[in-house]
């Protein structure tokens, strides 16, 4: 797995930005005050990209939030990818949130999936299965398992993810971004512990979703 570099701004949104303020100074240069509320959608832009750094949970049982937002969804349902009964803990971004994801644990990609779908607002329940989703399966090295989703969104319109299966990741990982409002899916084994609830505004990797329990001795 190749790194990838996460300045300040991400850089999938640096050609957004450049191109947003070449034409900004363009139109300010020829028409001067007319050129406002270009310059207030290359703010937008600005703020929309940017990708601040976070400081990683020390409990190793934690699970960090994949995402800046609010915490959508915290119930016990079916893990459609791998099959077993969990606790999902969904948060939902709006276009004013950070949406550079990183990763809730650390281990190894076991598995990766991607559906293509449609784009309902990310905030319905159906946009968990019927949206256009990204997911994958991390292992930690006690065995345990998670499943994190990337969601597209109504607006949204590309998912990016820079992990692919046999790569490992560590917690708080940069491994993807979505544009434009969106939500993470979180999967986690029964035996977790909640950490938060419904309506919570949580930062990625900053906010511990939930804590695992400790392995299972033989």
């Amino acid at each position: 797995m190749s790194n990838y570099p996460h300045p300040v701004i991400a850089k999938e949104g640096w050609r957004y930005l450049t191109a947003s303020v070449a034409i900004s100074a363009v139109v300010g240069y020829f028409w001067g005050w007319w050129s406002l509320p270009l310059w207030l959608i290359s703010l937008f832009i600005l703020q929309f990209f940017r990708d601040p750094p976070r400081t990683v949970p020390s409990d190793p049982r934690a699970v960090a939030s994949p995402a800046d937002g609010r915490v959508l969804v915290v119930e016990k349902t079916n893990d459609p990818y791998l099959n077993r009964e969990s606790i999902k803990v969904s948060v939902f971004m709006n276009v004013f949130n950070v949406h550079s994801n990183r990763a809730p644990v650390g281990g190894r990609v076991s598995g990766v999936w991607y559906h293509p779908g449609k784009f309902f607002n990310a905030a319905l329940a159906k946009a968990s299965t019927d949206n256009e989703r990204n997911a994958l399966w991390l292992r930690l090295k006690d065995g345990t398992d998670i499943t994190v989703v990337q969601v597209a969104g109504l607006i949204a319109r590309r998912i990016l993810c820079y992990v692919g299966n046999g790569d490992t990741v560590t917690l708080g990982q940069r491994y993807g971004f979505i544009r434009f409002g969106s939500r993470v899916d979180v999967y986690l084994p029964v035996t977790a512990t909640v950490r938060a609830s419904i309506g919570d505004k949580v930062y990625a990797t900053e906010s511990v979703l939930a804590e695992l329990a400790p392995a299972a001795t033989t």
